[in-house]
């Protein structure tokens, strides 16, 4: 099958989309199928992809949106077309940028059958963030983008049930981002960790959060629990990875002096590749004290690398990752998340059992080749449910 993916930009700061992008066709190359990436940008697409050669998937980077991107421009036009009449279908990512709805209704035109992942857009606290914008474009044309789509993909029964009153008119699916799990079944080790960052050293358990640092992934809630918990007399050190908005990360900063934290918790900055697992194996404890979520590719991460995790109900996954990977739930506040992190750690060895229970349930649940298998199939739906309508 010839797989055209539309994202508008391959770049991780911009989230897990681009992740589950590059994951995903990596696997539909190994499986036998051709893809291409059409998207504004790649930077972070591997170097491979740019040979244009049949054994990789391939980006085709058309350059930044034309007129606020309801309009292609000529080259732009010819770039996707020429995509898309290769194509069998095509897999759009995220509903909100307008070159979307264009390359979508672009595809309909072509008699192309496309499908679209949310990517947790339409979950109720993200509608709720600049409500009266979403509504506006919905209106001019996302809910027909929707409801022309052949099918729609929701990570988690979580994101259907709150999104689907945004797309009546067509019909949702659901399937797990595919993660790849290469890394994580020869691990590093934690050396790597320990030897960097020096709060492992104390004695005192170690908390890792290693995610963008965003307003919505709720960061200060935790380090407001970790002052609870000095307080109390009751010691844990908090590992910061990742980056975000300059203005932000100063904003936690500042948090963690005015509670005079200094000593509790430090902001390690992105950190990737083997570094980053094995910190993931040296952290007694992970923490995302998220917003919203609809799946969050390192919840699923510590757990491949068999360390327990504390998350809440904005993950859309929480009931799954509760009930088959031993996660703890939690409300997003700062006396909820002290008080899971307290009785967690207070396990002692019982974490490394806990911890050893959500790695084998992602290896067992998550493999790379049953999550394939239902993209497979929600190809082979789309392409002979075709809708015929533009819109």
């Amino acid at each position: 099958m010839k797989i055209v993916h539309w994202i508008s930009k391959l770049n991780f700061s911009s989230g897990g989309p681009p992740r589950a992008v590059i994951d995903l066709s990596t696997k539909l190359v190994e499986a036998g199928h051709e893809v291409k990436i059409v998207t504004c940008e790649d930077p972070d697409a591997p170097e491979a992809w740019r040979s244009n050669e049949a054994h990789n998937p391939c980006t085709v980077p058309v350059g930044p949106p034309h007129m606020l991107g309801f309009r292609l421009s000529q080259k732009q036009r010819g770039a996707a077309e020429s995509a898309f009449e290769w194509a069998d279908i095509v897999h759009a990512h995220g509903i909100w940028m307008p070159m979307t709805m264009t390359m979508c209704k672009l595809a309909r035109r072509m008699q192309k059958p496309y499908v679209i992942s949310l990517r947790g857009m339409l979950d109720d606290w993200c509608m709720e963030q600049r409500k009266p914008k979403k509504l506006v474009y919905l209106k001019l044309g996302g809910t027909k983008m929707l409801n022309s789509a052949n099918l729609i993909h929701s990570t988690a029964e979580g994101e259907l049930a709150q999104s689907k009153k945004w797309f009546p008119g067509s019909e949702g699916v659901v399937i797990p981002n595919l993660l790849n799990l290469e890394p994580f079944k020869s691990m590093p080790g934690t050396k790597l960790a320990r030897d960097a960052f020096p709060m492992f050293g104390t004695g005192d358990p170690v908390l890792l959060y290693l995610s963008r640092l965003h307003y919505k992934k709720g960061v200060e809630h935790l380090i407001n629990a970790i002052r609870l918990l000095r307080d109390e007399g009751n010691h844990h050190r908090l590992l910061i990875a990742g980056d975000g908005d300059s203005e932000y990360v100063q904003s936690l900063k500042r948090l963690v002096e005015q509670h005079g934290l200094q000593e509790h918790v430090a902001f390690l900055g992105l950190v990737v590749g083997d570094l980053k697992i094995s910190l993931f194996q040296a952290a007694d404890i992970f923490v995302l004290p998220t917003s919203q979520e609809n799946f969050g590719f390192v919840i699923y991460e510590s757990l491949a690398a068999g360390t327990p995790v504390v998350t809440t109900k904005g993950v859309d996954t929480w009931p799954e990752l509760e009930s088959g990977a031993g996660a703890v739930i939690c409300d997003q506040d700062e006396t909820e998340l002290a008080r899971s992190v307290s009785s967690l750690s207070a396990r002692g060895s019982d974490l490394k059992v806990l911890g050893d229970q959500g790695r084998d349930w992602i290896f067992k649940e998550m493999s790379p080749d049953k999550i394939l298998a239902q993209f497979e199939d929600l190809y082979r739906r789309a392409t002979h449910e075709a809708k015929a309508q533009p819109f």
